[in-house]
């Protein structure tokens, strides 16, 4: 018997990878880099509010608290936003975040993800 369909390319994960990374993209309102926050006012905003748990350098020593240098940019701004709307839930981030405006969210958020961490091997 002889197989009269065209040969197709071995397919990939890549199509449903793409498909699924523009849904996220889409759901967490993609913010440019070049148009996000400033980050020196973010770094005055971290000094009086974020740096007694999360630190300046975004690497937390209180272990409630979690890590946030290098953390994605979309990422703290969906989080930090939720925090203040009530829609996640801690007792200090809804307390903290209710008094942030937009431009503090974009700001901190802008700031956290330009901190870098270097992962060393054991």
């Amino acid at each position: 018997m002889v197989n009269d369909r065209p040969a197709r390319a071995h397919r990939t994960g890549a199509p449903l990878f793409l498909a699924g990374w523009l849904g996220l993209s889409l759901t967490m309102g993609v913010v440019h880099p070049a148009s996000a926050g400033d980050r020196q006012a973010g770094r005055q905003k971290v000094a009086g509010v974020c740096q007694a748990c999360h630190g300046m350098d975004g690497l937390s020593k209180n272990p409630e608290a979690p890590n946030l240098a290098g953390q994605i940019e979309n990422y703290l701004v969906k989080a930090i936003t939720e925090y203040r709307e009530g829609i996640r839930k801690n007792e200090s981030m809804n307390i903290v975040a209710k008094e942030l405006s937009d431009d503090d969210i974009a700001n901190i958020a802008t700031y956290y993800s330009s901190l870098e961490i270097e992962v060393i091997p054991p």
